[in-house]
């Protein structure tokens, strides 16, 4: 198994291309295995409107929705510089699109998975869309009812594209780690038949790293190169030293997971010689019956299976025993 790691770049690049740059190096050595970026602008995914439905929450209260995608939006004049540096050093990169002329700009660019965000998910046309190129799609479901991410599912299959994965996500920035309902993963996967992952926004890595754990393929978390960059998604993204870290456990628990294995073969399970069987505790004489004083079950297991106790306890034994002696069958009278 080997989890697909997302560092979502998002709007935390500060306004500098290369900063943009240096965060593509910087998640290739925490071990991500993508960068992903967010292609819109502030018109093409909301209205200049002040209406009070316009107003942003969470860690943007108060602010206009549309002034807010202004400053975070990554310009589409970057977006090739972004794609070629991460090609480079071997790092896939991809986009989440907001509108048509968004995946016709990446499309130009060869972009290999599309993302399709929490609060777009009910946008069907739009998901037609994407489907329609038969790329791999990744669907977060942040906003989503169960018939909302059946109605994304039959969008994309109709586009002749099943190539999708899940994303469990807790759409509040940040997100509080008792709202993350991991169970809802294997759910998820039996319910709609396709992979799962997780788009976390909760502190720390505790939460990516327990998705893993319970059959998350994917983790995105979002990354900054430092903090004091600042910038709309700074206080619940990971610094490079936090999403290496997270990285190294989720390898980990890759590892602890391995395979569904129960041995055929006693001599190759290693520490099967310490489980117990059945030894002589006391020196015994031909004659003499078996009791729990003088016959017990102890490591190691070079003696009778303690599954034989009920058989010959009360039972004599047909020859002199010394204490130690593993206890055989053939010893006992019938």
């Amino acid at each position: 198994m080997h989890t697909f790691i997302i560092a979502e770049l998002s709007g935390n690049h500060g306004g500098k291309l290369q900063t943009a740059l240096d965060s593509v190096h910087a998640m290739k050595d925490a071990g991500a295995d993508a960068i992903k970026i967010q292609t819109y602008t502030a018109d093409t995914i909301t209205l200049n409107c002040r209406r009070p439905e316009f107003i942003a929450g969470d860690l943007w209260k108060g602010e206009n929705l549309y002034d807010l995608y202004k400053k975070a939006y990554t310009p589409w004049e970057w977006h090739k510089d972004i794609f070629e540096e991460a090609a480079k050093i071997g790092l896939t990169c991809f986009s989440t699109p907001f509108d048509p002329t968004a995946v016709d700009l990446l499309e130009s660019l060869g972009n290999p998975i599309y993302k399709i965000a929490s609060f777009e998910i009910t946008d069907i046309p739009l998901i037609e869309y994407v489907a329609s190129k038969h790329k791999p799609m990744i669907i977060s479901a942040g906003v989503a009812m169960a018939e909302d991410i059946e109605l994304a599912l039959d969008a994309c299959n109709r586009c002749g594209n099943d190539d999708v994965t899940l994303l469990k996500c807790t759409s509040s920035y940040p997100a509080p780690i008792e709202d993350a309902n991991l169970l809802t993963i294997p759910d998820m996967k039996s319910r709609f038949g396709c992979r799962v992952g997780i788009s976390d926004h909760t502190p720390g890595s505790d939460v990516a790293v327990a998705a893993v754990a319970i059959g998350a393929e994917v983790v995105e978390k979002h990354f900054i190169i430092d903090r004091s960059i600042g910038g709309p998604d700074s206080e619940f993204s990971m610094t490079a030293p936090e999403f290496t870290a997270m990285v190294k456990s989720i390898r980990n628990v890759e590892k602890a997971l391995g395979k569904i294995s129960y041995p055929t073969d006693i001599s190759k399970i290693k520490g099967r010689n310490y489980s117990r069987s059945l030894y002589v505790a006391e020196k015994m004489k031909k004659g003499d019956m078996i009791t729990s004083k003088n016959v017990r079950s102890v490591r190691p297991s070079n003696g009778l299976h303690p599954k034989y106790w009920k058989d010959i306890v009360g039972k004599t034994v047909n020859r002199d025993l010394d204490f130690g002696e593993p206890m055989r069958l053939e010893y006992v009278n019938v």
